[in-house]
């Protein structure tokens, strides 16, 4: 688990603050960002593929059930385990393969996660982006909350566009795209800009 240190927080705050009004209102509001801290292992990714494209919900039921079987999930443990019983605990075929493929490509070593921490953001995440089952958001949500770096963003995180169309005062959120392209202007901080976007919305919804 890695973070960045109140110092860095507060200068990259301080200087997204200054660039765009979006961070002046929500960096008021908020103040220094939580960071939200995960293990660089592959439960953390395992994690992130379950929780994608369905509810809170669904994907908190899902995880609790496979916690039950294995209280800390491994490559071996998935690799090992019965396939269907494993399925039984609410995954899709498809994400139980990609949950496959990740545990098949760090068993293997061909990506090391203790590797991946010392690669600059890009190499880092081309590495991932070669697995199975990882895409864009998983990469960037792994290396923005696992490995701690300041410049991932997971560009098509729903919450995130949602909290800069209300800081925008628009009437619509942007485009992924358009999204994405935007936040080519908040490097090299992205990750504490959607820590901010996070952190604002969740004070806010209410």
């Amino acid at each position: 688990m890695t973070a960045p240190s109140a110092a860095q927080l507060t200068d990259a705050c301080e200087t997204l603050a200054a660039r765009d009004p979006v961070f002046a209102r929500a960096y008021d509001r908020v103040g220094l960002p939580k960071w939200r801290t995960t293990e660089a292992s592959y439960q953390t990714l395992a994690r992130i593929v379950v929780y994608q494209l369905i509810s809170t919900k669904a994907a908190d039921a899902i995880w609790g059930r496979i916690l039950e079987r294995h209280q800390h999930l491994t490559p071996a443990a998935v690799l090992d385990d019965d396939q269907e019983a494993l399925r039984s605990c609410g995954l899709s075929r498809p994400k139980l393969s990609h949950l496959n493929s990740i545990a098949h490509a760090l068993q293997s070593g061909e990506v090391d996660l203790a590797e991946l921490s010392r690669l600059p953001i890009d190499e880092a995440r081309t590495h991932l982006l070669g697995i199975k089952g990882i895409g864009p958001w998983s990469a960037d949500t792994f290396l923005m909350n696992a490995l701690g770096h300041l410049d991932a963003f997971p560009a098509g995180d729903v919450g995130l566009m949602e909290a800069h169309r209300r800081l925008s005062d628009r009437a619509h959120r942007l485009s992924a795209k358009d999204f994405s392209k935007a936040a080519e202007d908040w490097r090299p901080y992205r990750a504490v800009a959607a820590h901010l976007l996070y952190d604002w919305y969740n004070a806010t919804r209410f």
